[in-house]
């Protein structure tokens, strides 16, 4: 019965649509992002990114867009675009065949571990295998990767995939903690050894879709937003977790996506805690408080190449309420509802905004983020009753800049005392004890400038600058009982800079190299971050990925 709210919902949007193709969600990771990215900044195509991932069908009607302008193509760009679509092929009427392949080249010329098409079944799969090393004064890491890869069609509707990596490190001064940097967050497995680490990467789904829409349960990250530094409104800092997807397109300048997960409090609930009868580790089977995310958004296209993006989250905890399950409910009357107004009963909502305007400035991309965690509006103006919890993020960037292929971009984001945060510690807006938001966390900002630029096909290479300015997290009661606020950045402020250069090849389908170059000045110290190195070299080849 506690289901049926959302099993009538999705009944409802699934009844008399017709299939249009089935739904692969591609890495957000994949080179194919920066490339379509770019052909919509140039006003090629009209490319549907605020929320990633995306999925191969979006991506293949993308390129086929593209190869009707290859007279419009550099020489690069179309070299990249006839790799791109022997890739994503799998809709191409042509290349629809029967066949089965073993570690040969598939119709479209693709070489793959396995390939099998057989009437509306598909599967493609692939070996992962990854080797990288780090090298610096004072710390030396070698990592080695080994997984699988795959993905597939089961008729007209349903599709699969699903991606396992087991992960090793070894050396000296490994950051197992992954605290204040952009990398995705880890949860390590019990290690003999001080100097190794041993973690795994998950994810996979399963998803039904119509010609207008599709719904999926799965486990992944969810990236909203453009954000080269971070992203403010949900990232890919935390690890992966468990949720429901829903995306659906009524009309051509409307899309609502929902979506609500489950995730990891780390935080231990004794009253479920429960004796086990024996003494092997100390007798007890311990039980984690659930956590919860629903979120939901409206996307709008008023025009080609703007979009504006509005939506809700709620942050809960204990047990699954059935409200969050409802995908059109506005959760922040819910919560009001469920705890009769009652702060300590309540949930953590939030509010957020995104838009994004390509190629109205040829060649240039202007996006902007707002996330509100609380705000008085009624006081927000007012430094002593203000309540302005909140971040927000500009960006800009022009490509085809003097030659082609060069792109360059500013962005700023700032994110104001408390954000992130609630008097509930297990509703934090995180996961894991990550933040699903932006990797910098509450009061504290960052300056980004870049450039890209592809001097060869698939040959990628990034120069990136970051400023970092970080004031202390403030406690609970300052949050609630201070008035005035705690002024943004006030406190003792640390600041850091960093530079990255890096350089990432293609050589065949899904094998990459890659090699980073990444100095930094000054040490931001969080709790439990272990020292920083001043520099640092990188170099990495995997496959499958």
């Amino acid at each position: 019965m506690r289901i049926k709210p959302f099993f009538c919902v999705f009944l409802f949007l699934s009844v008399g649509f017709q299939s249009k193709a089935q739904v692969v969600w591609e890495n957000p990771k994949a080179e194919v992002y920066p490339f379509l990215q770019r052909q919509a900044q140039k006003g090629n195509i009209l490319l549907n990114d605020v929320i990633q991932p995306i999925s191969r069908k979006q991506i293949a009607e993308h390129l086929q867009e593209l190869s009707l302008l290859k007279s419009e193509l550099n020489p690069t760009e179309r070299k990249e675009l006839e790799f791109f679509l022997q890739e994503y092929a799998e809709f191409t009427p042509d290349l629809s065949t029967d066949s089965i392949t073993f570690l040969k080249k598939d119709p479209a010329g693709r070489l793959r571990f396995l390939s099998v098409k057989k009437g509306d079944f598909l599967l493609k799969g692939d070996p992962i295998i990854q080797s990288f090393h780090l090298r610096a004064d004072q710390k030396k890491v070698s990592g080695w990767a080994n997984g699988l890869s795959f993905w597939g069609h089961a008729g007209k509707n349903f599709s699969f995939q699903a991606s396992f990596r087991d992960i090793t490190e070894t050396g000296t001064n490994i950051d197992s903690l992954r605290q204040f940097t952009p990398q995705t967050g880890i949860v390590r497995t019990i290690v003999e050894k001080g100097n190794t680490v041993n973690y795994t990467d998950l994810t996979g789904y399963i998803t039904y879709n119509w010609n207008n829409g599709s719904i999926s349960v799965g486990k992944d990250q969810q990236i909203y937003g453009y954000g080269q530094g971070g992203n403010l409104i949900l990232s890919d800092k935390a690890p992966s977790y468990p949720f429901i997807r829903l995306d659906y397109q009524p009309l051509n300048w409307l899309k609502f996506h929902y979506s609500h997960a489950w995730l990891h409090s780390n935080t231990i609930d004794s009253a479920r805690t429960y004796q086990t009868g024996n003494t092997v580790y100390g007798g007890f089977h311990q039980v984690y408080i659930n956590k919860f995310l629903a979120s939901h958004s409206f996307i709008f296209y008023p025009a080609k190449g703007l979009s504006i993006s509005l939506g809700e989250s709620m942050i809960y905890s204990d047990n699954l309420k059935v409200g969050y399950l409802i995908p059109i409910m506005f959760f922040k009357a819910l919560d009001h509802y469920s705890s009769r107004y009652n702060i300590v009963t309540g949930e953590n909502g939030q509010f957020f905004l995104q838009a994004s305007s390509r190629n109205h400035i040829k060649n240039t991309h202007l996006y902007a983020a707002l996330f509100i965690d609380e705000i008085r509006t009624e006081a927000m103006f007012n430094r002593e009753k203000s309540r302005n919890q909140l971040g927000f993020q500009v960006g800009a960037s022009v490509t085809d800049l003097l030659i082609p292929y060069f792109t360059a971009g500013l962005e700023y984001t700032r994110i104001n005392p408390f954000v992130y945060q609630n008097l509930n510690p297990v509703q934090n807006y995180t996961s894991q004890d990550y933040v699903l938001g932006d990797w910098i966390g509450q009061n504290a900002d960052r300056v980004t400038a870049f450039v890209k630029y592809n001097p060869l096909p698939r040959l990628t290479t990034r120069l990136q600058w970051d400023y970092i300015r970080k004031g202390p997290n403030h406690s609970a009661e300052d949050q609630y009982f201070a008035q005035p606020q705690p002024k943004f950045l006030i406190g003792p402020v640390e600041k850091q800079k960093q530079w990255l250069l890096e350089v990432r090849y293609e050589l065949m389908h899904k094998l990459h190299l890659s090699g980073a170059y990444f100095k930094q000045d000054g040490i931001i110290r969080p709790a439990l971050q272990t020292a920083a190195v001043p520099q640092e070299f990188r170099f990495g080849i995997s496959y499958g990925l």
